[in-house]
């Protein structure tokens, strides 16, 4: 049976807007929470990106949902021994109601403190290493490890949940959602890939949940909503590695220029005909995803989820 949560953007809203949003996914009927981890927006058009897990605490607080990082990067910028006090304070906070979702990242969130970018290859070893020295600490442990990639001297966490808290592994191509099914404890994507989730389940996540997010632009009217998206998620439309490796969000600005409404919209479902949301929701759960996750661009968040509330969310379930 899958379940439907809301997917709160940082890169989009201050952290009182997010708790706000929080509240009202809550009371609409939505069942969890996905919150992006970013340093920088996208673009400037964007314009917030509050440090995640500050806006984590307060949720744990102001709902009683379930949240997962969508998703952290525990390579370069921060080290996962700190990733990993994080994750096991905020489990024990929420009450096990945390899931760490994890990630190679992007070049404009991680290059703030290391000019160097590693490749992909590097960073899914990176990300191998790093899961298992963060459950490693997670047993409570006194840890010292020579890896590879990280060192860490007599490290050991003294505020840990009573059960450690999941982590789960986004993947796009075929190495990362390999290694996903092969050391995660579930699978994140943002397109509803049949393939992808059966390639995840076949490497060792059978019976894991897979996890899957779109946006969305709720409005009354489908062209002001279609401008809304092309304004601010035009990223949507770009291809290839470059939101991987483009480092500042004027990078992106730049490209974005080249980047359509159509291109942009990207199957994204837009205007106040539910059928055109359901069609998109459903679209992940044919796909195998056990969780949906949707995002409302723009500033309608109280209209959003009014109509998902009556319109969308009756009709997906």
């Amino acid at each position: 049976m899958t379940t439907f949560g809301y997917f709160l953007s940082c890169e989009e809203h201050g952290p009182k807007e997010l708790i706000q949003q929080a509240k009202a996914a809550e009371r609409a009927g939505f069942e969890s929470l996905w919150i992006s981890d970013h340093f920088h927006p996208w673009l400037d058009e964007q314009g917030e990106s509050p440090f995640v897990w500050s806006v984590i605490g307060a949720l744990a607080e102001a709902t009683s949902l379930p949240i997962t990082t969508a998703v952290t990067c525990p390579l370069v910028r921060t080290h996962p021994v700190v990733i990993a006090q994080a994750t096991a304070t905020t489990a024990a906070l929420t009450g096990g109601r945390f899931r760490l979702g994890v990630g190679t990242g992007e070049a404009l969130n991680e290059h703030v403190l290391e000019s160097r970018w590693p490749p992909l290859a590097e960073r899914l070893e990176m990300l191998e290493e790093a899961v298992e020295l963060m459950r490693e600490l997670f047993t409570g442990k006194l840890v010292t490890h020579r890896g590879a990639h990280y060192r860490v001297d007599t490290a050991r966490l003294y505020t840990l949940p009573d059960e450690p808290a999941p982590i789960l592994m986004s993947g796009l191509g075929e190495k990362s959602t390999e290694l996903a099914g092969r050391i995660a404890d579930g699978y994140i994507s943002t397109a509803p890939n049949a393939e992808s989730v059966q390639r995840f389940q076949q490497a060792g996540g059978a019976g894991k949940p897979t996890l899957g997010g779109l946006k969305a632009c709720y409005a009354t009217d489908e062209g002001a909503a279609r401008k809304t998206v092309h304004r601010l998620w035009p990223t949507q439309g770009i291809k290839g590695e470059a939101s991987q490796i483009l480092p500042l969000p004027r990078h992106f600005e730049q490209l974005a220029q080249s980047v359509t409404e159509e291109e942009a919209v990207n199957g994204s479902p837009v205007g106040p005909d539910p059928e055109v949301h359901v069609q998109a929701i459903r679209q992940y759960v044919e796909a195998g995803f056990t969780e949906v996750y949707v995002n409302q661009i723009g500033d309608e968040q109280d209209a959003f989820f009014d109509f998902y509330a009556r319109e969308v969310l009756p009709r997906v379930r």
